[in-house]
């Protein structure tokens, strides 16, 4: 009997008390923007964004398809050129059309992804030399500290002036306005990493600092078999917040630079100012905090895999 109330309590905390907070927030929300009036009209509640949903994949869909066309329309030119000279050589052109709102949604991925990646190889090795140099910490603490509250949007300006000036290529590998959201996000990334995992270094259990000193462990062998097992926690709880930083940093940054992206989704439509902007703009909102959600998921269950301290990572 106790087994059987201890089973329906968790599924009610999991499911149940989520799906009421969900139709209670939903019914606030609708009730609510029948009252707001703007000069786009009234603000769009949960059937208008559904709608908006829906349009926004059949933009997509219908996208694909001019695309598939004009892919096809080039392959039988190219075909009917090398039917009356052999020697041809076809050339294909990339589609050059508009980006949909799923584009932009993988766009904003691989940008806020490359970002984070680029400021964890940084960050990391840095937390761990600062954990376990003290003279070290002192030294980069105070640069760590001056930087972490600065706003993506006085790092933004910088960036892209650095970018253009040293980025000059007849042939980019990458679009300068990649570039330029990656670092802006690195940068912005970079300093809860930092922090967590030096403080995750000098706190390990000084138990273990004395087995590796008896053992006599070579430097990289401490750091391998003690020093990164023992700060795994603290190393993912910074990343996580990173993760959460850099995903917020992104969307800003594609607004104010009009970099492709969810960003500047949000800021064509807000320019647009069509009767459905608003609906539109809702609709990406919505996208935004559910991938911020899944992306802080797809961490604490990466935690749960390489951390020895399972309860580190149940929340």
């Amino acid at each position: 009997m106790k087994v059987s109330k201890s089973i329906l309590s968790k599924i009610t905390n999991a499911m149940l008390l989520p799906v009421i907070g969900i139709t209670v927030f939903l019914f606030l929300w609708s009730i609510s923007a029948q009252s707001i009036h703007t000069s786009l009209g009234t603000f769009p509640g949960p059937n208008a964004v559904v709608k908006q949903f829906s349009s926004l994949y059949g933009e997509h869909v219908a996208e694909r398809e001019k695309a598939e066309a004009f892919y096809q329309r080039q392959e039988k030119r190219n075909v009917a050129k090398q039917e009356k000279n052999p020697n041809y050589v076809g050339k294909i052109r990339a589609y050059t059309g508009k980006e949909t709102f799923f584009d932009q949604i993988l766009t904003s991925l691989f940008t806020v992804t490359c970002g984070f990646l680029v400021a964890a190889i940084i960050a990391i090795p840095l937390g761990i030399w600062m954990g376990l140099n003290k003279r070290l910490n002192s030294a980069i603490n105070p640069i760590v500290q001056i930087f972490k509250p600065v706003s993506p949007l006085a790092w933004l300006p910088l960036v892209t002036m650095v970018v253009s000036a040293l980025y000059v290529s007849d042939d980019p590998m990458v679009s300068k306005s990649f570039l330029t959201s990656l670092i802006t996000v690195s940068l912005c990334s970079l300093w809860p990493m930092v922090i967590n995992t030096s403080i995750g270094v000098s706190s390990i259990d000084s138990d273990l600092l004395n087995v590796s000193k008896v053992l006599r462990l070579p430097t990289l062998t401490h750091i391998k078999k003690i020093v990164i097992p023992a700060s795994i926690p603290m190393i993912f709880t910074g990343m996580r917040l990173s993760f959460g930083v850099a995903w917020m940093v992104l969307i800003a940054a594609e607004m104010l630079a009009q970099n492709p992206g969810l960003g500047k989704f949000v800021w064509d439509e807000f320019q647009n100012g069509s009767s459905d902007s608003l609906a539109r703009i809702m609709a990406a909102v919505i996208v935004i905090g559910f991938i911020g959600f899944l992306l802080d998921r797809a961490m604490l269950e990466l935690q749960r895999k390489v951390s020895w301290d399972k309860s580190s990572a149940s929340v």
